[in-house]
């Protein structure tokens, strides 16, 4: 991947000025922590970092330390000798050994066992790692970028993070917000990711289908965002109509639907049970209708009824 083809998809001001920050920094050997909830692209930042700075040219090496179970911690990244424990049966290079001359991202930082911690702060210190089960001592020479979903300074609190290591990673911290917070940047997003998924549909959302993405909360950030545009553009034709985004990001759910279909069913006392049913089948099909603008696949698909069965009902209706 060239520096060119990298970009962080943005127009909100504080991603900007966390950009021009990294831009600032990004040449010198400081360790780099990014903060940020889950999904808000802390690794697109960390890649940016290292497709950016003078080390481009070598090893971008990365892990989840919170996917990795603690008792293989150690080998993984710094690596073992042959015998040092039962199933080391050969030789092997941990990471850091690996990023040499490069970067290395440590990604959930927060989850690191105390036991790492104390053999992290050693390498960052010393700049040389030790092999488990070595006794000789290899030099490195790696940029560090490390990133936390929450706030290190309230564990380094809690006793459950090494302060001299959080003041050793935290020599410049990014702040990366979550989605809700910079809105103007969904649009962007979301016509990004139509291209990326779905370039030769040429596919365009709709301004209300668009505001019902802006006004939505994104607990998972850009990564629930990014899978849901993934997933609209496998069925999608043309233009994205409300009816096309999932039930829980436009906020429905099949009460609502029902009291927003037919309101004077459960307000009148002189209807019948037989007409409070046909009332609410009759504007529950016209509803589903306008949302999705007459199309009457999407609008059956809306229901969960098959498109022979809505044709029906709306034959018994008398709904054209």
């Amino acid at each position: 991947m060239s520096k060119k083809s990298l970009i962080i998809v943005t127009q909100n001001k504080n991603m900007r000025e966390a950009i021009r920050k990294i831009d600032k920094v990004v040449n010198s050997d400081a360790s780099i922590l990014l903060v940020g909830e889950t999904g808000v692209g802390k690794e697109i930042f960390a890649e940016y970092i290292h497709r950016t700075s003078i080390r481009s040219e070598n090893a971008f090496v990365k892990i989840s330390l919170s996917a990795m179970p603690a008792d293989l911690l150690a080998s993984e990244l710094f690596g073992h000798v042959k015998g040092a424990f039962t199933s080391a049966s050969e030789e092997k290079k941990g990471l850091f050994e690996i990023a040499n001359n490069g970067s290395i991202f440590l990604d959930d930082i927060d989850d690191v066992p105390l036991n790492i911690q104390t053999k992290l702060l050693r390498v960052l210190e010393e700049r040389e790692i030790m092999r488990v089960g070595d006794i000789k001592p290899i030099p490195i020479n790696v940029k560090l970028i490390t990133a936390s979903k929450v706030d290190l300074k309230e564990l380094v609190e809690k006793n459950i993070f090494r302060a001299d290591l959080y003041y050793r990673i935290n020599v410049v911290r990014i702040n990366i917000p979550p989605l809700r917070e910079r809105r103007d940047d969904i649009k962007p997003l979301v016509e990004h990711f139509l291209k990326h998924f779905s370039p030769e549909k040429k596919l365009k959302i709709s301004k209300e289908a668009l505001q019902i993405l802006i006004d939505y909360n994104w607990p998972g950030n850009i990564r629930e965002l990014r899978n849901i545009i993934q997933r609209i553009c496998l069925f999608a034709e043309k233009e994205i109509i409300p009816i096309d985004l999932p039930a829980e990001i436009r906020g429905m759910n099949t009460i609502e639907n029902l009291i927003k279909a037919c309101h004077r069913c459960f307000v009148e006392n002189s209807m019948t049970y037989g007409d409070v049913i046909n009332c609410l089948e009759l504007n529950l099909l016209r509803k589903a209708l306008d949302d999705s603008q007459g199309n009457q696949s999407k609008a059956a698909k809306s229901l969960n009824l098959s498109l022979s069965t809505f044709r029906d009902k709306l034959k018994k209706f008398k709904i054209v």
